[in-house]
């Protein structure tokens, strides 16, 4: 029996309070109105930023159903939807592509000025949300919420992709790949022959070493102090892994040492402020290029010596990888289908659903690269 047009009752993830485990409840999904789509989930990574937001790391309302690193099926589909029909394999985008704003008109922008990530407010585009639970509204996030069986999204955020894709592993796409990937493709623009340094080895960590082998980078550091995770930086692209803890000395100096007087490109995937200013520090003062990935505390200032940009640094930031989803992550699905980079290679745990907790409990132990749950 047709559920288009109806509330769907399910299972959803919801987070009551900051830094508590998530309730697994039966919500009420709402469906979708005018130029949004209802999607059945079936699968989604848990990425570090939804851990900062249980953290309180950064600001958000409560309650609220978290995730956007996610894949599923289109359910139904609101009035004026054209780009998505229902039984379309999607991807979630988190960064949304409106194709109108002046972002998505310019060529080099991507945060789309519908976007939902620089100061969430955890609604639909109206300013409602379509979650209920225990009587109550629940927020959305990055207008994705994909800890649902069911999310209602803006249509200008979710884009179908190939038919014959795995969700399970491309649900990489819609955050830890392209991010990282594309930080170093794009957003760097790493060259042929060059030296690289890649401060943290998680899911985007990684996908940043892709992406500077697939560039042609001849030296790819990997700093990290969990050691656990060198053998799985070496098998994408990693020459070089290295720890902080052993040695006396900062680690900009030591990546400065080995690179004969600092890197051409670095990368912070982190999102604390040392590594920040680590990573600006050892790439090379003349000419190198420094690349802020990781989402560092929002109520904190950085202070750094402006000398370090004065001899000819370049400091650069970047979301999902510089791409502008709707254009960009087709294609790469492509590529995946294609067998041009490898997705299972960061995926260590995949776990149902309802074993979220047990996920993030891994994923802050350091015990897992990306944890996939599938539904």
């Amino acid at each position: 029996m047709s559920t288009a047009g109806k509330i769907i009752k399910c299972k959803a993830a919801v987070l009551w309070e900051l830094k508590k485990p998530f309730s697994i409840e039966e919500v009420e999904v709402a469906p979708p109105k005018a130029s949004e789509v209802r999607i059945k989930m079936v699968a989604t990574g848990l990425c570090r930023t939804d851990d900062h937001m249980i953290s309180g790391q950064l600001a958000l309302p409560l309650p609220v159903i978290l995730g956007h690193e996610a894949a599923g099926i289109v359910e139904s589909i609101g009035e004026e939807v054209t780009t998505v029909k229902p039984g379309d394999k999607v991807i979630l985008l988190f960064l949304p592509q409106c194709g109108k704003c002046a972002v998505c008109n310019h060529p080099e922008g991507n945060i789309c000025l519908k976007n939902d990530v620089i100061v969430p407010r955890g609604t639909m585009q109206d300013g409602t949300t379509r979650f209920t639970c225990r009587g109550k509204p629940v927020y959305h996030f990055f207008n994705t919420s994909s800890f649902s069986e069911y999310s209602v999204v803006d249509e200008t955020s979710v884009v179908q992709i190939d038919p014959a894709s795995p969700l399970e592993k491309v649900c990489l796409i819609g955050c830890a790949f392209s991010t990282g990937y594309g930080s170093a493709v794009n957003v760097a623009k790493v060259t042929k022959g060059s030296t690289c340094a890649v401060f943290g080895l998680g899911g985007v960590g990684l996908c940043v070493v892709m992406g500077c082998k697939a560039a042609g980078a001849a030296r790819i550091i990997a700093v990290d102090p969990n050691k656990y995770k060198f053998a799985k930086a070496q098998e994408v692209g990693a020459t070089e892994c290295i720890s902080p803890q052993d040695f006396k000395k900062p680690i900009h100096e030591v990546v400065k040492e080995m690179s004969g007087g600092g890197v051409d490109f670095s990368f912070e995937v982190v999102g604390q402020h040392d590594t920040i200013v680590s990573a600006l520090s050892c790439c090379h003062k003349a000419y190198g290029v420094s690349v802020i990935i990781g989402a560092p505390p929002s109520s904190e200032d950085l202070r750094i010596d402006p000398t370090l940009l004065l001899t000819g640094r370049t400091w650069k930031g970047a979301i999902f990888g510089g791409y502008k989803g709707k254009d960009s992550v087709p294609k790469l699905v492509a590529d995946f289908m294609a067998k041009k980079f490898p997705l299972d290679s960061i995926i260590t745990h995949v776990l149902p659903f309802e074993k979220i907790n047990e996920g993030f409990d891994l994923l802050r132990s350091g015990k897992s690269i990306r944890t996939i749950l599938t539904f």
